[in-house]
């Protein structure tokens, strides 16, 4: 959903997270000169912990009228797609004209990747700071996001359970950085891994039940920044996918076959769409969960995800 009279932006507040995969001081310096140059206002917040972005979001968006400074109209996350997750729980409840842009600066980034691509950031952001106009290059989508009723929290990219939400567990492990970080992760954790006993449903309507590799639902494409698990998701067209691998796919085989989506031509794979989407794990024990690249401990033997469409202002490429 476009929305074509959105006005330009005047003030940002820049987000940093210094625990993500590949942040450096020098990136957050030459985000801020680049929104600086171009806009009235720009602050910059580094975050100190978990929730310190959705803290620092609502913070800044509810400062009152003729504060000084002004509420930001631009909300800039330099970070991984989990920065962008916390950053998303302050902004769709408010009220105003803020929009979301995304500097790509954690380990999979498939959040930025979904939206520009492989564009390189600075090329992207300095579209969105000058170029927003009538014919501009640059527009204002609303994204649909999915909301996960065991936390309410909104769910920006995506979430799945099974051997991508178990890999990110081996990450943590690792000592590498950025896309190659998780896919050495993905690759480790998938050799020997063991399905568990699952089922999915979608609106009402029971779609895969048995031996479950993962259950994405989504939103964008990517996961891992490389890995095509949903090649037919639109981000704004009302509804959540949800591709289900099920246990006919060895899962060693699973992060090689979604690179390029050759994972949807397997009778095993399951993919389908709808409002409300529920996985589960059939055996009561706690389903391996992850959303937006940060794992769920908390969850039971079940999620589900609800879809909000248009919820999430973002900019993007006009030609998306």
């Amino acid at each position: 959903m476009a929305d074509t009279a959105a006005p330009a932006p005047t003030r940002a507040l820049v987000l940093g997270n210094p625990a993500s995969g590949s942040h450096s001081p020098e990136l957050v310096e030459q985000v801020r000169q680049l929104c600086a140059s171009c806009l009235e206002h720009t602050e910059v917040h580094l975050t100190t912990g978990p929730g310190d972005a959705t803290a620092a979001v609502r913070r800044a968006l509810g400062r009152p009228a003729g504060a000084a400074p002004g509420a930001p109209d631009l909300i800039v996350v330099i970070g991984g797609d989990g920065t962008v997750r916390e950053a998303v729980q302050g902004l769709v409840p408010a009220t105003g004209n803020a929009a979301l842009a995304v500097v790509p600066g954690g380990t999979g980034n498939s959040g930025y990747k979904m939206l520009w691509g492989e564009r390189p950031w600075s090329e992207s952001l300095k579209a969105i700071l000058t170029d927003t106009g009538v014919g501009g290059s640059v527009r204002l989508r609303r994204l649909d996001l999915a909301r996960l009723a065991e936390t309410r929290n909104y769910v920006y990219l995506g979430a799945c359970s099974g051997v991508i939400a178990d890999a990110l567990l081996t990450a943590g492990e690792l000592p590498l950085k950025g896309r190659e970080r998780y896919a050495r992760a993905y690759a480790d954790t998938a050799a020997g891994y063991p399905p568990y006993p699952g089922r999915v449903t979608v609106d009402g309507r029971v779609v895969h039940e048995g031996p479950t590799v993962l259950a994405n639902v989504g939103g964008g494409r990517y996961r891992g920044g490389r890995f095509l698990v949903l090649p037919d998701s639109l981000l704004d067209d009302g509804l959540l996918d949800v591709c289900v691998i099920g246990g006919g796919v060895p899962a060693d085989q699973v992060p090689e076959l979604t690179l390029d989506a050759a994972h949807m031509d397997h009778p095993a794979t399951v993919y389908a769409r709808g409002r409300t989407i529920t996985v589960e794990r059939t055996d009561g024990r706690r389903l391996p969960l992850e959303h937006d690249g940060e794992y769920q401990p908390g969850i039971g033997s079940a999620a589900t995800f609800e879809v909000l469409p248009g919820a999430l202002p973002v900019w993007a490429p006009a030609a998306s």
